[in-house]
């Protein structure tokens, strides 16, 4: 694994993690560059492999700064976004913006109009209100593209799964809003549907869910006798955070899912679709460590022993959401005489539930000022942060062939109250 444990100490590519965490602070969140490209790169290869047409987009929720997105173009990627500041991010980095694609279920005249003006490459419909909003904004010729649910259920947390037929996003095949919304598109002024989209989840993983999306989707395109040039399969390609995880066999899956396609296709007499994916989770989680400092101490006998972190919930929401498990590993490997003990590594902020672990199994003589590092957080973790308490969020570092840089500054003091009126 890319973070290991050398002379003693836990390190990236050669860098010793205590060194970079004495140089920007903590906590602080560290990526290793090459393990993304590399993901980046693994991805257009197994698709490129199977001879069609094809696109890989970030899902840029997972983690978006102007470095990552300068990374991206680097590898040939495109980006989708979901909000006015994940566009405006992508565009402030120089990110081409034909090659990006704005979802959401709830996009604003604000973002839909700022979105027209710069000439996003297309939108993924998501409610059939939105197809007259965009055409009575547009003044020229828009792609969209529309997000269905294709009914396919999927094992994983019931936060983080989204093609089902309850669901906030999407418009369902069985009752006929996908139709509707296609006639309704045609039948518009500037609007030019182009193809389907869906999204059946996250942390999916094995390829028998997207092998029956293509299944639904297609016999559904059959009925209603309706072509498209795109087929986007969403993402959502699960990573391991902890032992018991299993991740998505990338090539093993794809060789399914785009046999089974090709199949599909065949039979239905069609060409082969543009076929877009969207991983976001599976190109980043993995790649980062988040280092916190210790502080307080609690051991309280015959109930709990307690070590408190300099971080928290404000940047590692995932697990008082939805009791997401990670490891957690001592910075400095502990000595093979040390006993481990249970430990509840906990944040600093006014919450009983600012748990980052339970039950965690950790060298017990750590002390004040010794480093934790948690797992697989380069996913929806500094995404996710938070200013709860008034914490400031952490710096970011990628780690690669050139060496250390800093991605991302710590927010300053300054920085919490400049939007305050005084």
């Amino acid at each position: 694994m890319t973070f290991n444990y050398q002379s003693g100490e836990l390190q990236v590519r050669g860098h010793k993690i205590s060194d970079i965490a004495a140089e920007y602070g903590t906590p602080v969140i560290i990526y290793d560059e090459t393990y993304m490209t590399g993901m980046m790169q693994k991805y257009h290869s197994v698709l490129k492999r199977h001879n069609l047409p094809y696109s890989v987009s970030y899902a840029s929720k997972a983690f978006s700064s102007v470095q990552m997105i300068k990374l991206l173009e680097e590898q040939k990627m495109e980006l989708d976004v979901v909000s006015i500041g994940e566009l405006y991010t992508a565009l402030a980095a120089g990110f081409p913006v034909e090659d990006i694609h704005f979802h959401g279920n709830n996009k604003t005249p604000e973002e839909l109009q700022y979105a027209l003006q710069h000439g996003v490459r297309f939108f993924i419909i998501d409610g059939l209100d939105e197809i007259e909003l965009i055409d009575s904004l547009a003044d020229d010729d828009v792609n969209v593209l529309i997000r269905i649910n294709p009914s396919v259920e999927v094992n994983t947390h019931d936060y983080i799964s989204t093609g089902q037929e309850d669901s906030k996003f999407g418009l369902s095949l069985s009752n006929g809003a996908a139709k509707r919304a296609i006639d309704n598109i045609n039948a518009s002024k500037y609007l030019h549907f182009k193809g389907i989209h869906y999204h059946l989840g996250s942390q999916l993983d094995d390829s028998a869910p997207f092998i029956n999306a293509v299944t639904n989707v297609y016999s559904w395109l059959d009925e209603h006798n309706i072509d498209i040039e795109i087929l986007n399969m969403g993402g959502g390609y699960g990573v391991r955070y902890t032992e018991e995880d299993v991740r998505f066999p990338i090539e093993e899956g794809f060789n399914a899912i785009i046999g089974h396609l090709k199949e599909v296709v065949s039979a239905s007499g069609r060409e082969l679709p543009h076929v877009m994916i969207e991983p976001g989770r599976s190109i980043a989680a993995e790649a980062a460590i988040t280092v916190y400092e210790v502080g307080t101490i609690k051991d309280i006998p015959g109930v709990a022993k307690y070590v408190s972190i300099d971080g928290g919930m404000s940047d590692h929401i995932r697990t008082p959401l939805y009791g997401a498990e990670y490891e957690v590993v001592p910075v400095k490997d502990a000595n093979e005489d040390a006993d481990e003990v249970s430990t509840h590594v906990v944040g600093k902020l006014c919450e009983s539930g600012d748990i980052i672990g339970k039950n965690k199994m950790l060298p017990g003589n750590l002390q004040r000022g010794d480093l934790l590092a948690v797992k697989t957080t380069g996913a929806y973790h500094y995404s996710m942060a938070s200013n709860y308490n008034q914490m400031r969020k952490p710096a970011v570092v990628f780690v690669g062939e050139n060496g250390v840089r800093q991605v991302i500054k710590r927010q300053s003091l300054e920085q919490l109250i400049e939007n305050d009126v005084r």
